[in-house]
Parts: structure tokens; sequence; C-alpha cells
């Protein structure tokens, strides 16, 4: 009797460096690969509408290579800590794998599979596959989780290189009896009215193989730009990898040896460092998250808890969240956003900064619309980011930071292509007026925090 491997496939839909298929073929034994959209399970968060979005193209992409390859994709919609053990009991299965998550309740349910798998005496393994590091593995000289980057990313260059990547399954045996699976239209993920998708479809596409296109033009075009181009708004030197990554399409294994074969001399080798940089800080965001899992709603450093917040003006909100508060950068930031489900990472940190700062809105307020419109939202990097630029986060800055929007558009924008492309009124004779005064709410904001830094 065969004894079929189940593979859960999760955040890592992909069939290249997939240690968990790998375990599956080396048993040599039908496999089932599993996909559980679980939106009951108390506590884990829901995706957003850009994420659904992008999970439903990726799911198809998925299913259509394993079709090529001999199996098939199941999908089950449920608790996960009841959808798996019922497909391992339907099936008949002797083994199940999966990639490690690292979010706290998530962590909680698949120990719970794990021990309840093994009791039934299922051959039960889980890998490192969606980090570099474990976040257990990188601590201080008194042996906690570090709290600032720079000291971070230093112990991880002591430690041993990242491994290689494994090769991409060619061969993927499927079950020869059918198992039911659900319909992926069913799931209701893309938006029906309105169809608000349209510039999501017009600038991304979904699914491994344009995950390892788009990595392959980045370190062929841009990567010798990059350092000197990174922080343009309109400069087109960044990697678009980032929703890559956040669904598992591309591991970070696979960028970053990708990374270190186009490394090349001089600017190229100062672009290629900066940029696995970004790489790290996607690993510290989450490693402060696996010892800090309720950073999407708690303020990490617990002083700003004592910040005094005025009651939400939702007007204001409102004109932040569709790009209508008459500065320039902000609003051309906010309508990507709207329009293609990402933003420029140096656009991310002024739209927050003037939301948190010069509307002295809460960043959870921001922290979730970004979370809705994101085709990257991350469970790690979305919220921490966010406390980063509230100064509530992981950052070693002495004073309260403020990134003023206009001074942040004549160095990173300096020929307004991006406010063009964005926002072209506030190029015309009578652009919009600013919603709030730059200067005053800055005071203002500054005079708030020091309700944080005197400990009232």
């Amino acid at each position: 009797m065969a004894s079929p491997s189940i593979v859960w496939f999760r955040d890592d839909l992909r069939l290249t460096d997939h240690p968990a298929l790998r375990a599956a073929l080396d048993r040599d034994e039908p496999i089932v690969a599993l996909y559980v959209l679980d939106e009951e399970s108390d506590g884990v968060r829901q995706i957003g509408g850009a994420a659904r979005w992008w999970l439903d193209g990726s799911l198809g992409s998925l299913g259509e290579r394993l079709a090529e390859r001999g199996s098939s994709l199941v999908l089950r919609r449920g608790k996960a800590s009841e959808v798996v053990p019922a497909v391992a009991d339907e099936i008949g299965a002797g083994a199940v794998f999966w990639n490690r998550r690292y979010g706290g309740v998530e962590r909680e349910i698949d120990a719970t599979i794990k021990e309840k798998l093994r009791a039934d005496g299922l051959t039960v393994a889980s890998f490192a596959a969606n980090l570099l590091y474990e976040p257990w593995t990188v601590r201080t000289q008194s042996d906690k989780p570090y709290g600032v980057y720079s000291p971070f990313s230093r112990a991880v260059q002591k430690l041993p290189a990242p491994r290689a990547p494994l090769p991409e399954a060619r061969k993927v045996p499927g079950l020869s009896a059918s198992i039911d699976s659900d319909d992926l239209s069913s799931w209701g993920l893309l938006p029906t009215e309105p169809d608000w998708a349209g510039g999501l479809r017009e600038t991304w596409e979904p699914g491994e193989p344009a995950a390892k296109a788009r990595m392959r033009e980045f370190l062929d075009d841009d990567l010798g730009d990059y350092s000197t181009y990174r922080d343009e708004f309109a400069g087109g030197a960044t990697s678009n990898l980032s929703p890559r990554l956040r669904w598992g399409e591309l591991s970070p294994y696979q960028v970053w040896h990708e990374t270190l074969e186009h490394k090349g001399p001089g600017t190229h080798a100062k672009s290629a460092a900066g940029f696995l940089s970004e790489i790290v800080w996607r690993e510290f965001a989450w490693h402060v998250t696996f010892h800090a899992p309720d950073i999407a709603t708690k303020n990490w450093r617990r002083e700003y808890d004592a910040f005094p917040w005025p009651t939400l003006n939702r007007s204001h909100l409102e004109k932040w969240q569709r790009g209508e508060t008459g500065v320039a950068v902000v609003d051309a930031g906010m309508r990507q956003l709207w329009k293609t489900g990402v933003m420029h990472n140096r656009v991310r940190m002024v739209t927050a900064s003037f939301l948190i700062k010069n509307l002295l809105i809460d960043w959870r307020h921001g922290e979730q619309w970004f979370w809705d419109c994101l085709v990257d939202a991350d469970a790690a990097s979305n919220p921490f980011n966010w406390q980063w630029v509230a100064g509530s986060g992981a950052d070693a800055a002495p004073y309260f930071r403020v990134f003023n929007p206009e001074t942040q558009r004549k160095k990173f924008d300096p020929r307004d292509a991006y406010v063009r492309e964005w926002a072209p009124e506030h190029l015309g004779d009578n652009p919009p007026e600013p919603m709030v005064d730059l200067g005053e709410t800055r005071k203002r904001a500054l005079d708030a925090y020091s309700h944080v830094r005197h400990g009232h």
C-alpha cells in the first residue's frame, strides 16, 4: 500500500528551493500538494484585498505548474488544525511536510497539528525555507534578541553563509485516485463589484515563472544602478521583488545567491551589498516579530503607550487614503499604492510620517490601510516599518524623526517625474493647498512626543 506524502503549501508558492517538497520527493511516494485557506482560526490575521488578488493568481500559477509535473494542487478551506489532519486521514498519508512560519498564532497552529499527526503515527517535519536565519539563532552576547538593525546585521555577517538553494522539482508524482478540491474561483479572492484590480493586472503577473523572470531582469539590467538610483521615486532601479518574497514565489536563498553571482566589481559590488542589506532588513523585521508577535497592534517600545493621540479625524484619514492631502509626494504615493498595490519604499516612509507626525493619526490606522492595499503586505515588514517610522519600533534613533515631504521631493524627485505621473495637478498653475501646515504640525508632533520622552 502506498503511504502518500502531503506537502502543505503556505507562503512558499514555488517549486524551486522548497525543502518540504524535496523531503516528500525523497520519500518516493505519491504526493498531495495542499493549500488551506484558513480564515477561521482565532488570531490569524486576514489578508487584505490586494493580497487576496495576488494569492488567486499565484495559486492558479502553482496549480498549472504542478499539473505539468504530474500532480495537482488540492485546495481546502477551513481551520488548518482540522483540515490538514482530515486530508491526511482521507488519503492514508504516511508523512506531512511543510516550511516554517514565524507568526505567533501560526506557530501554535503548526505545533498542534504536528503533535496530533505524530500521535497518529505519521512522519512530520518542518523546514527553514523563507528566512535565511532562524529567529532563535541570532542573539546578543547576553543571549537576548537584537532590537537594533546595525548590530543585528553585523551578527548575521559572522554566521555561516546561507545554504545554496535547492533545484526545481521537475516531476511531482501525484495520487492515482482523485481527491476533492475546492474550485479556486469559489473562494472569491478577486474583487467583483466594483472591480478595482485593473491597475494590479496592468502592473503584475503573479506566479513563480514571472518572479524568476523579474529577478533575472533586475540583476542583469538594474543592479548596477541600485546604489545610485534606488532612492529616486521614479528611478526604476528598485527590484520589485517584495511581493515575490512575501508569497514565496522566490526564496531569500535564491535571491541571495543569484545576487552574489551578479556582484561584479566596483559600483556593482556596492549595489549588490546595498540590495542584500535590504534582504537582511526583511530578516530583522521577522526576527523582531518572532519575539513580539503582537507588533501589528501594540507599540514595540511600550513607553509610546503614553503618546497622546487626539481623537481620530476621519476626514483627514480619508483624504490621506485617497491621496488628496495637497502635499505632492504624499498624494502621488497614495495613488500609486491604490492603483498598483505597491509604493516606492522611501515614499512609504514619507506618506507614513505625514499621517503619524503631521496629521497626528495613530500609526495603526495607516498600517491597516497598507495591509489592505499592498500586494506585498507582509505580517512582519508592514507593521515593523510603520512602527519604525512612528518611533515606537526597533530603532536606535535618539530623536523623533519627521520626514519633510517637500525636502524629500527636491532630493529624490528633482525633475518631478514621480509627481507628474501620479499627481500632475501639483505641477499646474494652481497647485492644491496642503491640508495642514507642515511646519506647525511638525512642532505639534514634537510637543506630543515630549509626553513619551518625559514618561507622562
